[in-house]
């Protein structure tokens, strides 16, 4: 399984009627200063490719810290099985390949709760 698939979810109904899994994991690491231009073109085309495919059970976002090396990815799925199908995406597997080589520390998924959610009719604009 992957690393994106949490320790811990609740159930929750889903807007479509079936019961299904909401899971939630933060994950956190460092990159190494010489491939953080490279790692942050992978996680845009990433991006590029849910804003193509607009799936509706999937809710994703990815943060630099102000060090510059540091990541952390917030997701979570609503999926059947409590699986989230972003480790699917041939972006993302282009954006785990290799990725050893671009990380400094290794990476720490924690499973998450979420306490609230809220989104602009606006979507936020990434730089």
């Amino acid at each position: 399984m992957s690393a994106y698939v949490p320790l811990l979810a609740s159930l929750w109904p889903s807007p479509k009627g079936v019961c299904c899994v909401i899971s939630s994991v933060v994950v956190s690491y460092q990159v190494r200063p010489e491939a953080v231009a490279e790692h942050v073109r992978l996680i845009e085309a990433v991006f590029a490719q849910l804003d193509a495919e607009q799936p509706d059970n999937v809710e994703y976002k990815v943060v630099r810290l102000d060090d510059g090396v540091s990541f952390v990815h917030i997701s979570s799925a609503d999926t059947p099985d409590g699986s989230n199908p972003l480790p699917e995406l041939a972006a993302f597997k282009e954006f785990g390949r290799d990725s050893a080589a671009r990380v400094a520390t290794p990476p720490v998924p924690t499973a998450a709760d979420i306490i609230g959610s809220y989104y602009p009719a606006v979507p936020v604009m990434r730089r």
